[in-house]
């Protein structure tokens, strides 16, 4: 996983237009902090030379900007020399300011920064390096600061020594900080692709479900003719050849009205409305059919509703047919013997529960499901269905029925056992709510 986390944090490398802008921005503040200095504080630093640092690094941020189009990205070598630049420079104007003794050295941790959350982890550790070794190198060795009366303002070498090792403690605290959250920013957002991708992927089954519903009501009648008209030439037929050729043509139309009943086997799809439909029954029989065949395991569908209350029927959503057969799919690979999927519904909400009888979930990751690349599969081994997960299934799903209003838990059972239920309110599912 650390590699794979050191690939997300680098796949968001640095533009230039991005270390143009941050570079601008440290060259004003370092300029607005000189001059509030000398007016505000009554410090006089050496300014010719301050300014001349300053200048030399608008001079190169300057020439980055010109020489490469602002939406180049740069190389993790060349994006880690710029902001070793930007150290070079910032330890050159605090030199000139005091050393650790300015509380502005913590410059130096915004050049750091930068490279934790765009750059690989080598990079960034050796710019923290850079800037941990300027930090006691300024401890040591920097010009004083002059008062307004000319006298030098002495600050203590143990206050100097303490500040820059303040100072790499922010480094690295930061640092660190920044680089967890690019790596997990970046986790998610691939997980949100590949949830993404799967949603497309449903919605395309779903639609060529709609078509071949339509095709098989539309075919009908025209088969019919065929086939009518077809026993009529074998009835007439003048010559044998002909008989035969009729009696072939009535034989595919009827091998094709049989392929078109299998694509609208199911009564729902009998027509494009009807397709768009399904009752609770309909849906629990769909989500455990790709399951009922699994050898040594048993999957049972139950709906069960409140007294007085009208069974509703539901919108068919590709998000929440393709989560909760994931679900079961997951319960099949660990049940030790039953599956049990329950569709209950009451005048304001439905849910859907999915309980297994097989051990259940890890304690460690029971609180994390429903994260991207959180998993207690093994591997194929042990899996009865043969899937390999990586962790994303749970995440997919959640994210797909949360889409859909549905709040989603995750729970083990008693005694034994894994508890997946998902609630909606009934006017977010169900056909016809107002």
């Amino acid at each position: 996983m650390g590699e794979w986390g050191d690939a997300a944090a680098h796949g968001g490398r640095l533009r230039v237009r991005t270390l143009v802008t941050q570079r601008w921005l440290v060259l004003a503040g370092e300029a607005l902090l000189l001059m509030a200095a000398g007016l505000g504080l009554g410090v006089h630093p050496p300014y010719p030379l301050c300014f001349g640092v300053i200048g030399a690094g608008a001079w190169i941020n300057l020439l980055t900007g010109v020489a490469s189009p602002g939406q180049r990205t740069l190389g993790d070598l060349e994006a880690a020399g710029q902001l070793a630049v930007d150290i070079v420079q910032i330890t050159a104007l605090m030199f000139l300011t005091g050393g650790t003794g300015n509380p502005f050295v913590l410059l130096l941790i915004a050049p750091v920064t930068l490279a934790a959350a765009t750059l690989p982890v080598r990079h960034t550790l050796a710019l923290a390096v850079l800037a941990s070794l300027a930090s006691l190198f300024l401890a040591f060795l920097a010009l004083p600061l002059p008062g307004a009366d000319g006298a030098a303002i002495v600050v203590s070498r143990p206050y100097r020594v303490a500040a820059a090792i303040a100072n790499i403690t922010g480094i690295a605290l930061i640092a660190g900080y920044v680089r967890q959250a690019a790596a997990e920013a970046a986790r998610m957002a691939l997980a949100l692709d590949v949830t993404q991708t799967v949603l497309s992927r449903e919605q395309r089954l779903s639609a060529l479900g709609a078509l071949a519903a339509a095709a098989a009501h539309e075919l009908g009648t025209p088969l019919a003719t065929i086939a009518i008209v077809a026993k009529e030439m074998a009835r007439e037929a003048p010559t044998a050849g002909v008989k035969e050729d009729a009696e072939l043509l009535m034989a595919q139309a009827d091998r094709c009205r049989e392929i078109l009943r299998r694509l609208t086997e199911t009564p729902d799809k009998a027509s494009d409305e009807v397709h768009e439909r399904l009752s609770l029954r309909q849906l629990v029989q769909e989500v455990i059919e790709p399951h009922a065949g699994v050898k040594d395991v048993r999957v049972e569908a139950i709906v069960t509703g409140a007294a007085g209350t009208h069974a509703p029927d539901i919108q068919r959503m590709p998000e929440i047919i393709h989560a909760l057969t994931s679900f079961v799919e997951n319960a099949v690979d660990f049940a030790a013997a039953e599956v049990l999927v329950t569709a209950r519904f009451d005048a304001e909400t439905i849910s859907v529960e999915v309980r297994d009888d097989g051990p259940g979930f890890a304690p460690e990751i029971l609180a994390k499901l429903g994260e991207p690349y959180v998993t207690t599969r093994p591997g194929a081994e042990g899996s009865r269905t043969g899937h390999i997960g990586m962790g994303l299934g749970f995440f997919i799903s959640k994210t797909l029925l949360e889409r859909t209003g549905a709040v989603v838990t995750f729970q083990n059972g008693r005694p034994r056992g894994a508890i997946v239920s998902a609630r909606w309110p009934r006017g977010r599912i169900e056909v016809g709510a107002e």
